[in-house]
């Protein structure tokens, strides 16, 4: 009878801890769309932020009374400042500050290592060689060199024979990465003055040339990339487990790291050019959410994409009222909050291995 006793015992704490792991899965579900359904909040409170800040006394609140009948005809000026200054502005820095989260949370998860980004693997060198060309030799000459070594340079030198690992990332970034960098040192001494000044302003990041062209430009790229973010969450939470489990559980690994690559390629690289260098969004993003929701790239990757929006535009914010009616780089803003936090999470990992 003690045999029969203790085999019913143990299914039914098996059932116990079975039931209680559903709960805490569904506990985790509420949290993540609670925490997706504020970040929608914040994202439409940060645009309408932006759109009504600025040197100018120029709101939008005049242009929604204008629309509703309530307010006169708004003046040439202002019209301009909102429609052609801000508004771009403020979509220009959703989108880039969304690509960066969203690629840095690609690339933890497929590098499994809270510390990746997207520059790691040389993207963000590749797209910053095209746009320093852009300005030292000018559009005609530049072309063939962006050509060359432009935001798909990575993934041409990582795909080889159909199969790619990360080590093989690692060494096309860290190559890529070395040539771009002597190349961009050569423009840079080629540069003249006026050049010099235009080059050093970008090298930092900034959104103050942002135009409707540079939306039609770096948008779709950044938007069609976004679309092969549902296909990706399943396979990512399974490849935390490693790539052979997740071949097991029947994931095309190889398949998932070529959408990963291309797609981070594509995103960030259209970022990088329209912008300059924005450093750690994609590195504190993610690491942010997954200590609120989880690691559950289901909801990761969307709500990587709100909150990264939401604070390119905060920073940007920032950046055009600390010093008004001049304007900081928005890079100096996002090093200056992201350079301590990347330090505490260096500090937390090394606290962790001691253990």
């Amino acid at each position: 009878m003690a045999l029969p006793q203790a085999m019913t015992e143990r299914r039914r704490r098996f059932a116990m801890a079975e039931i209680g792991e559903t709960r805490r899965a569904g506990d985790r579900t509420r949290l993540a769309v609670l925490a997706i359904a504020l970040l929608v909040a914040g994202s439409a409170f940060s645009m309408l932020l932006s759109v009504t800040t600025g040197a100018s006394d120029a709101a939008i609140l005049d242009v929604i009374g204008n629309i509703a009948g309530f307010e006169p005809a708004l003046s040439v000026r202002d019209r301009i400042i909102i429609v052609d200054i801000r508004l771009p502005r403020t979509i220009l820095g959703f989108l880039i500050g969304a690509s960066l989260a969203v690629s840095g949370t690609v690339m933890q998860g497929l590098f499994r290592n809270p510390l990746a980004d997207p520059g790691l693997v040389g993207v963000s060198s590749g797209a910053s060689l095209g746009a320093v060309a852009m300005i030292v030799l000018g559009s005609g000459l530049a072309a063939p060199l962006q050509a060359l070594l432009g935001i798909y340079a990575l993934p041409a030198a990582a795909f080889r024979h159909g199969q790619t690992s990360v080590a093989t990332m690692l060494l096309a970034g860290i190559a890529l990465g070395a040539l771009t960098l002597a190349l961009t040192g050569l423009l840079i001494y080629m540069a003249n003055d006026q050049q010099l000044r235009d080059l050093t302003f970008w090298s930092m990041g900034s959104l103050a040339g942002a135009t409707w062209t540079k939306i039609a430009a770096a948008g779709p790229i950044i938007l069609l990339s976004f679309t092969a973010l549902p296909f990706m969450a399943r396979g990512l939470n399974a490849i935390t487990l490693g790539e052979a489990a997740a071949f097991h559980m029947g994931i095309p690994v190889q398949r998932l790291k070529n959408i990963a690559i291309v797609g981070v390629a594509a995103a960030s690289g259209a970022s990088v050019a329209v912008s300059g260098g924005i450093g750690f969004v994609g590195i504190v993003v993610p690491h942010i959410l997954r200590m609120a929701i989880g690691p559950d790239h289901r909801f990761l990757l969307p709500a990587a994409a709100l909150l990264g929006g939401s604070l390119l535009i905060f920073a940007d914010v920032l950046a055009r009222t600390l010093v008004a009616p001049a304007e900081l780089p928005i890079g100096i803003i996002t090093a200056a909050v992201g350079g301590p936090f990347f330090l505490w999470i260096l500090l937390r990992q090394r606290s962790r291995l001691a253990l």
